[in-house]
């Protein structure tokens, strides 16, 4: 032979000598190209086989390099390689390759096997026995660990396994089968779970005169079967079996062998292996788990996932690599679940997989029970490998899992098939979007390294706009690809703009986002259809349950209902209960559909979502800030609010929907700007409850410059005052006092209710100001002014405004008497629960104005109470000025040991806060350089 593939690969190049071939990989090239004699081998496989799926950038300039190098010794052979237009090829003649010569020999002899003359078994036997000489061990030995080399080293192992068989059988026919034990013996031991070949052996030792020896390669068998696979011994073991034990009937020659060759191929129907399949290496070893030996149950692995994650291609590759744990064949099915025409009939692909499993197409039952029957019982005992694709429901695939332990399926699904889940005890393997390295890595593969690599940026940038979703990917790459002057940062570009972002990845053909998306849209029912069309109004990336119900103005179990329904479709995807999040890609698809709504139900749905989180602001921050402003009903009120019954599950709640809330403001600002203006002035006891006083700023900006579209001057007077409140948390005092000026100049010339309440608000946060930046005595007029407005209007909630604002002017100013009796009597107008931010306010105050004289354990009691509650409500901003103002407490009563961790703990607290604020605030300066000077002083203490 002059190329051998059998064993190590080599190349004789003489009489007696053998070529150099310098390295794995040029053994690789050279042995693909010989196992593919006279067919073109492309590059790409030619990559394969080196590196599998991670080609290095050089890879084709280094398969250049080793078919140039192979020309050289090959030179004086009788073969010839020569360059394709898609790859290379390899001419000469076949006889000359082993592995192509032992194909050759096992065709000659499964020929002669068939014959029936008295010589035929004779001369089917010499030939192979020629064949299975040409062996030296295990094919390919030498080559790189590649799925593509495992894949033709079982190839060829299972063709000589048939040989063997057919050559013992012959031998057992023949009367000489004690010939074939050391063969077999050895064979069994590597593969002792192949039941055939374990019943030749102990035929074969039973004709050897060694009955014992037959029935102890039962047994060991039988116990590998159970201990592995959990089945009993199948047929041919046990017929084996009983000619052992029936040593006093007369001996049966075997029936003629199975012929070697295509014949003992095993079904092979998995689709062609992805050439840019990329990462999901979690997902992979979850696979291997989960259809592996050790696998905890029998049921099949669920992959789900939206359309275009990559579901299908996933398992095609991860089949491919573990095509060899499962030698009894690869069935693969496309269920077409979500098809127009409708899923594929179980009765049908049963057929199919009857077929590919050797049954002949006349003795293929009619009924789909009965195929269901006939495929258990071909598939018990084996193992194969069942790739279920685009299920529809669970019945679909119910009769088309097959039978027994060493089997595995797995199924795809745009759905969730929870019935599969909880009948089947299917293991579930949710896809998400692709990692950003790995999203990256798909467009290299798809173009070029260096093509990607050259825009950073934009690459990074068209992975966002596609979701990092790999058909998205590969859309936008094969775009890119058919036009080699774009740049990537012109198609990010193009995808920015969003009303045309899925047209430009809608392209001709398979490769097409949005007809996977209607395919969806139309399995929803009027519902679920209904809700998806309605959240295209919904700015946020997650949408909650309430704000659905008040989308569809229904009830929450309604709405809960319609979000399960679009979840199990994977058009939204669950995050936290009751809350679901969406691709940017499901929601300009929303976008399409609502654009096809009539502009009155638009209008509609804008206002009932902006109503909903109206009320829902006002009913969450009440808790911290219960003197609100009185507004009208929503047009739209919901049915059902966010069940805050405290201050921090309604910081809970803002936090979770704060992003919504700003997005809304913006959004409205300029189509509905009342309700915009509304939505900023009642998110702002929470934005400040929260910490995120720049945030609050900035919808405080938006709804002040609402309210001035709308030409109301209360509307004005009570943003103006927002927009200061928010600068005097922020430290920017002076830019506070002016906005509180002309908070109270917008109300001058205005009468009523609405206005006196603004006029309150405005004046005490004037007062407030004015005291912090030292006019103490300006500072008190206005709040007593603010005070006194409050009592001449009869408004109860801006008096409590009034009152703790005025305690805090007076301890400003040092009077400590008055400090505390507006406080107490801010507190005292107030129910006693639930407990409000304007409570805790008013209890600092009075904690702060305690007299020297109070006792230690009554200053330390209304202490350790006020900072419970704060450490209870979730206040930051609060919390750590109680723990600052406590240390100052302690420091003035000389309980020094005490005071450093107090610092470090309100430090810690003021660093939180400013992480959330969007600043670092003058108390997290002061206390840094305090602890710094004085950290020695406090050591003792800490």
């Amino acid at each position: 032979m002059r190329i051998r593939l059998l064993g190590p690969v080599e190349l004789r190049v003489g009489a007696d000598g053998f070529a150099t071939l310098a390295g794995a990989q040029r053994r690789a090239i050279l042995a693909l190209l010989a196992l593919e004699l006279g067919r073109v081998v492309t590059v790409d496989r030619l990559c394969e086989v080196l590196w599998d799926e991670c080609p290095p950038a050089s890879a084709r300039a280094a398969v250049q390099g080793h078919v140039a190098a192979l020309r050289k010794v090959l030179a004086g052979t009788p073969f010839e390689l020569h360059t394709r237009a898609s790859g290379y090829l390899l001419t000469g003649p076949s006889d000359e390759v082993d592995a192509l010569r032992f194909e050759a020999l096992t065709a000659r002899a499964a020929g002669h096997a068939r014959r029936d003359d008295p010589g035929a078994d004779a001369e089917a036997t010499a030939l192979l026995e020629e064949a299975l000489r040409l062996w030296r061990g295990e094919a390919l030995a030498d080559l790189p660990d590649t799925p593509l080399r495992t894949a033709a080293v079982d190839s060829l192992a299972q063709s000589r396994t048939a040989a063997l068989l057919c050559w013992a059988t012959l031998r057992l026919r023949g009367g000489t089968g004690a010939a074939a034990v050391a063969v077999l013996e050895q064979y069994v031991r590597t593969d002792g779970l192949r039941e055939e070949l374990v019943a030749l052996l102990m035929r074969c030792l039973r004709q050897a005169g060694r009955p014992a020896d037959a029935l102890a390669a039962y047994h060991q068998a039988r116990q590998r079967l159970d201990e592995e696979l959990g089945i009993r011994p199948g047929t041919a073991l046990r017929a084996a079996l009983a000619e052992v034990l029936a040593d006093d009937r007369p001996e049966q020659l075997p029936a003629a062998p199975p012929a070697p060759g295509p014949a003992a191929r095993v079904p092979e129907q998995l689709p062609r292996r992805p050439v840019d399949f990329v990462g999901r290496k979690a997902e992979l070893d979850r696979l291997d788990q989960d259809c592996g030996p050790d696998r905890p149950g029998d049921g099949p692995v669920l992959v789900v996932g939206p359309a275009g994650v990559g579901k299908s291609t996933l398992v095609t590759a991860w089949a491919h690599r573990a095509a060899v744990r499962f030698p009894d064949g690869r069935l693969h099915a496309d269920l077409h679940g979500l098809a127009p025409t409708g899923p594929a009939r179980p009765d049908a692909v049963l057929a199919d997989f009857l077929h590919a499993l050797g049954v002949p197409a006349g003795t293929i039952p009619a009924d789909r029970p009965a195929r269901a029957a006939l495929y258990r019982e071909h598939t018990r005992g084996r193992r194969l490998l069942v790739f279920l694709d685009d299920a529809a429901d669970a019945d679909q695939v119910a009769d088309l899992l097959p039978e027994g332990p060493g089997c595995a399926a797995v199924v795809t699904s745009r759905g969730s098939l929870e019935d599969l889940v909880a009948l089947d005890g299917a293991a579930l393997l949710r896809l998400t979007a692709l990692p950003e390295e790995d999203a990256l890595l798909l467009l290299e593969r798809a173009l070029t390294p260096e093509r990607v690599r050259a825009e950073p940026e934009a690459a990074a940038r068209l992975t966002r706009l596609c979701d990092r979703l790999p058909l998205a990917l590969r859309i936008a790459a094969a775009r890119l690809a058919a036009q080699p002057d774009w740049t990537l940062a012109e198609l990010a570009d193009e995808l920015s703009d969003e009303h045309a972002r899925l047209a430009v990845l809608d392209a001709d053909g398979t490769l097409a986002l949005t007809p996977h998306l209607h395919l969806m849209y139309r399995q929803l029912s009027a519902s679920a259809a209904e809700l998806l069309t309605a959240l295209a109004v919904h700015p946020g990336g997650e949408v909650d349950t309430l704000a659905c119900a008040a989308l569809l103005r229904t009830d929450s179990a309604t709405a809960h209902r319609a979000l399960g329904e679009l979840a199990a479709h994977h058009l939204l995807t669950g995050t936290a209960p009751g809350r679901y999040g969406r691709t940017e890609l499901v929601r300009l698809y929303s976008a399409g559909l609502l654009a096809e709504q009539p502009e009155a139900r638009r209008r509609l749905l804008h206002e009932r979502l902006a109503d909903y989180y109206l009320a829902a602001l006002q009913h969450c921050g009440f808790f911290l800030d219960p003197g609100q402003e009185d507004s009208d009903p929503p047009a739209h009120p919901p049915q059902a609010l966010p069940p805050a019954v405290d201050i921090r599950t309604a910081l809970d709640w803002f936090r979770a929907e704060e992003p919504t809330v700003r997005a809304l403001v913006d959004a409205t600002a300029v189509t509905d700007p009342e309700r915009a203006w509304r939505l900023a002035l009642t998110s702002g006891s929470l934005y400040y409850g929260a910490s995120r006083f720049t945030d609050w700023l900035a919808r405080a900006r938006a709804g002040q410059e609402a309210a001035e579209r709308c030409g109301d001057p209360v509307a004005v007077a009570l943003l103006h005052n927002c927009r200061a409140q928010a600068l005097v948390a922020l430290e920017r005092r002076h830019e506070s006092a002016e906005a509180a000026r002309k908070a109270v100049a917008a109300t001058d010339a205005e009468d009523g209710p609405r206005a006196a309440s603004a006029r309150v608000r405005a004046l005490a946060t004037l007062a407030l100001v004015t005291a912090m930046l030292g006019d103490s005595t300006e500072a008190e007029r206005l709040a007593a002014a603010a005070t006194s407005l409050a009592l001449t209007s009869g408004n109860r909630r801006r008096l409590v405004d009034a009152k703790v604002h005025q305690g805090w002017v007076s301890l400003a100013a040092g009077d400590r008497d008055s400090a505390q009796r507006h406080s107490r009597e801010a507190r005292e107008l107030l129910p006693p629960a639930p407990v409000t931010q304007v409570h805790l306010w008013s209890l600092l105050t009075e904690a702060q104005a305690l007299p020297p004289t109070v006792r230690d354990d009554t200053a330390d009691l209304a202490w350790h109470r006020l900072l419970a509650a704060c450490e209870e409500a979730g206040l930051l901003y609060l919390h750590a000025l109680t723990e600052q103002s406590y240390a100052a407490h302690l420091l003035a009563r000389f309980r020094e040991p005490e005071v450093g961790a107090r610092l470090r703990t309100a430090l810690d607290r003021f660093r939180d806060h400013d992480r959330q604020a969007g600043y670092r605030s003058e108390f997290t300066a002061s206390l840094e350089e305090s602890l710094n000077l004085r950290t020695g002083d406090w050591g003792a203490g800490h």
